[in-house]
């Protein structure tokens, strides 16, 4: 293995509840997958309440035309009623969109960020995961590397490169997501860009906490026009994937409220209409957010 590789098997073997992975272990027979990650900040805190993330990733190709398919699924363990959103889609359009050869955004920011292999179907799908997320790293530090400073800290470059992924997503998050990432994430991060770098092939000078990535002008124009193309497309596609997962995500008003009362301080009260014709409800919602925010400033 790279020196990245073994970092990225390293944590994927993160600890987690026993109750994660017999919800992973149901979740995967069930969906005949390869491999399921576990993500989201309940990996990060160890709890078991709120909503549990997973990827359960499946053999073949890709059949859905706007992926991953988005359900919500509720387990019991003991007396506690675990919930859980659940993403699903093929791993090797996964792999795909990790290193950064498709429109999407999401899956390389996404999992550059903690996450637990939490099943497998067998040693070839984790090395096949791991492989994905270890492309995910270097596309995300490539992109790093042509919108951060000449020179800065590696908190610098990943500072930068959340900040723009975030504004070319259509997402609830209060402004400067990036730095919460970063902080409650600090060990994830810490090492994790010159290793990224390397394994891209781009060249770096360090001088003390600072980095220097050789990367030239050209390179950095087309990592620009790479960038450029997603971004105009990343808020319509996100819009389409929320507007898919309203017609499968049974449960989707009530998670909805859920997160943006959790990220933006605005509790949302969940109505019979709400529930029941979650798109029509929408444009409220997202007025009455916007108007929120305004209050806020």
């Amino acid at each position: 293995m790279s020196a990245l590789a073994e970092r990225i098997s390293s944590r994927l073997a993160a600890p987690v509840d026993p109750a994660v992975r017999e919800f992973a272990r149901a979740l995967a027979e069930d969906a005949g997958a390869q491999a399921v990650l576990f993500y989201g900040s309940n990996l990060r805190t160890g709890s078991l309440e709120g909503v549990l993330d997973f990827y359960v990733l499946l053999p073949g190709e890709e059949r859905a035309r706007i992926w991953p398919r988005v359900s919500y699924h509720e387990r019991q363990h003991g007396e506690v009623n675990l919930r859980a959103k659940v993403a699903t889609m093929a791993l090797s359009t996964f792999a795909e969109a990790a290193s950064g050869e498709l429109s999407d955004t999401t899956i390389w920011a996404r999992f550059v960020q903690p996450s637990a292999m939490v099943w497998q179907g067998d040693d070839a799908a984790r090395k096949n995961v791991i492989e994905a997320i270890g492309a995910a790293a270097q596309t995300a530090a490539k992109l790093a590397a042509a919108l951060g400073p000449e020179s800065g800290t590696a908190e610098d470059y990943w500072r930068a490169l959340f900040r723009a992924t975030y504004q070319a997503e259509f997402r609830v998050e209060k402004p400067g997501r990036e730095n919460d990432i970063l902080s409650v994430n600090a060990e994830h991060f810490a090492g994790l860009l010159p290793l990224a770098f390397e394994a891209a092939g781009i060249p770096f000078e360090t001088d003390g906490d600072a980095l220097r990535p050789e990367f030239g002008a050209e390179q950095r124009s087309l990592t620009l026009d790479w960038w450029k193309r997603r971004r105009r497309l990343g808020k319509p596609l996100n819009f389409a994937r929320l507007i898919k997962a309203s017609t499968t995500f049974e449960g989707a008003t009530r998670y909805a409220a859920w997160k943006i009362e959790r990220h933006t301080g605005m509790p949302v009260e969940v109505t019979p209409f709400r529930e029941r014709y979650p798109i029509l409800a929408a444009p409220s919602v997202l007025w009455s957010l916007w108007r929120h925010r305004r209050q806020q400033r």
